[in-house]
């Protein structure tokens, strides 16, 4: 796979990352477990294959995600060279504090499972969610001290990670960001990160799309897959997915490799970030992205309408 420059990091990524949520195991997010052996599975797939570029984060199934990750890591004598590590700095899962010191101590946490001195990515994690944005942002804050990680060269780039667009923007503006991850904002289905990501590009700011099949539906499809940024969807909320679905029949297309490709080629996105949880489903995942697309699908596909409200307005957010 082609490398691309992350931003103005210095570091070179493959324009697939993969994310590793479900390899901590969260059933109250994506309806099933996944186990040890698997997850593992799965992460040797990731190191085997082209792909250099891995997103985890310390609250992902409250530590599983990395601690499986960590464990892949030691058994082969260390991260990969040239393969690039993405992890979060994560409020309290108890009482949601999220200042300076539990920044620190939530990257103790993640170098400790995942059997590292440093990482090469580390963004801020779901503000949205901790108990005080103020606590955050403000003098002592979990903000100040990412940016003091990365002085220390603790990590190379940090970044924001995060789902309000309208809390995500500011931040993006007061702070200087290398890179940011957004996630089931910029789909077949949703276009509600246009503008920021039009703001982040002419910044230099790396920006990775996660979530490209809107949590699922758009891979596994409506009737077998029927949530729309994890949350179940009426037959109203599916009928845009019922028409991206019949136009990819008419020409012979997985909607899955539409929705993938749809990321993969937007200028703007350095790399798309796309979950697995399964040993085949890296291939499946390289097998998409090199699938040919005709023309006349990417027409019919732009003729849809798209949301750009926010997809997870209603959601039930709940960690591990």
């Amino acid at each position: 796979m082609q490398h691309r420059p992350l931003g103005q990091t210095g570091l070179q990524v493959t324009g697939i990352c993969f994310g590793t949520s479900g390899l901590g195991s969260m059933p109250e997010t994506y309806g099933y477990a996944v186990d040890e052996e698997r997850a593992r599975a799965t992460i040797r797939a990731i190191f085997d294959g082209p792909a250099n570029f891995l997103d985890t984060s310390n609250n992902y199934g409250l530590g599983r995600s990395e601690e499986r990750i960590g464990a892949v890591i030691r058994e082969r004598g260390g991260l990969l060279e040239g393969f690039v590590l993405s992890t979060k700095l994560d409020r309290d899962s108890e009482s949601g504090r999220f200042d300076a010191a539990r920044a620190r101590r939530s990257l103790e946490e993640s170098l400790g499972r995942l059997g590292l001195d440093r990482v090469q990515v580390l963004h801020l994690h779901d503000p949205e969610h901790a108990r005080d944005l103020g606590e955050i942002t403000g003098k002592g804050g979990a903000l100040e001290e990412l940016f003091r990680i990365k002085e220390e060269g603790l990590a190379q780039a940090v970044g924001l990670a995060m789902g309000r667009i309208d809390m995500m923007q500011p931040l993006l503006r007061d702070w200087p960001f290398d890179v940011l991850i957004s996630h089931n904002r910029y789909t077949l289905l949703n276009r509600s990160a246009d503008a920021m990501f039009d703001e982040a590009h002419a910044k230099g700011i790396a920006i990775l799309n996660a979530a490209p099949y809107a949590s699922g539906v758009l891979a596994k499809g409506a009737d077998v897959m029927p949530l729309i940024a994890y949350t179940r969807a009426n037959e109203v909320q599916l009928e845009p997915v019922r028409r991206i679905e019949a136009a990819c029949a008419r020409h012979g297309v997985s909607v899955g490799v539409a929705a993938l490709q749809f990321s993969l080629r937007a200028p703007r996105i350095t790399s798309t970030i796309v979950g697995v949880t399964r040993p085949e489903r890296v291939t499946e995942t390289l097998d998409w992205a090199a699938t040919d697309i005709p023309d006349a699908l990417w027409r019919e596909l732009e003729d849809l309408p798209v949301s750009t409200e926010d997809p997870e307005a209603n959601r039930d957010y709940k960690l591990g």
